[in-house]
């Protein structure tokens, strides 16, 4: 007796075979259901089919494997599909790549890339600014998302005037057009200037970048 598995895998034997044969093909089968239930930076609690399993960075189990992991959310992977769950959130068997997140950007009379960013959960206009290392915020906008006037660590920044007093600091979450990223490091410079947040590397190193005919485009890289 002969069958051959998905890939060109072929097993041969006799009546004895079959057990065998059947091992290899459920290995194929991928879980139908999960669901998330406690997050650890490197490692997750997930449901798998109505089985509770832990899982470290890098294992598998039925199909499903844990790419990343930390306090708010695990990147899994089911057949070759990547998606972030938070905890308590599920997919199932009608799991699908999510939509791509991504947006466009037009350029202003000014020259440059303006649009608005959820900082905290707070709207603010931003400046699109891939010269700037990290998020730039003025002291009024950093009060608006829920920053201290005395949160952070004492720097100093070079502004196209002269070096002045800042703050280091490290923002919840940033989203632009869909694409959330947490833990993002920001600057707090003491007065009114920027006039507008910079929205610099610190969140532009997640996204991809294009610009073309004044038009620029960021789509989330994962």
């Amino acid at each position: 007796m002969s069958a051959r598995l998905p890939g060109g895998m072929r097993v041969r034997g006799r009546k004895g075979a079959l057990p065998l044969l059947l091992f290899l093909v459920c290995s194929w089968v991928t879980a139908t259901e999960i669901q998330v239930e406690a997050l650890l930076p490197g490692l997750a609690v997930m449901q798998i089919d109505g089985r509770r399993v832990t899982l470290r960075e890098g294992q598998s189990e039925s199909g499903v494997k844990l790419l990343a992991a930390d306090a708010q959310s695990a990147l899994v992977e089911v057949g070759g599909r990547q998606q972030r769950l938070r905890v308590s959130q599920r997919i199932s068997g009608q799991f699908a790549a999510p939509a791509e997140r991504s947006i466009t950007i037009p350029r202003n009379d000014q020259m440059q890339y303006v649009t608005t960013a959820e900082i905290n959960n707070v709207r603010l206009s931003v400046i699109v600014d891939t010269g700037a290392n990290i998020i730039a915020l003025n002291s009024r906008d950093a009060r608006a998302v829920g920053i201290a006037d005395d949160e952070g660590a004492a720097a100093r920044v070079q502004t196209a005037g002269s070096i002045v007093p800042a703050r280091r600091v490290v923002l919840d979450a940033v989203t632009v057009g869909g694409i959330r990223v947490e833990g993002v490091a920001a600057t707090v410079i003491d007065g009114d200037q920027p006039s507008v947040a910079l929205l610099g590397m610190s969140f532009l190193q997640h996204v991809d970048i294009q610009e073309q005919g004044g038009i620029l485009t960021l789509k989330a890289l994962w």
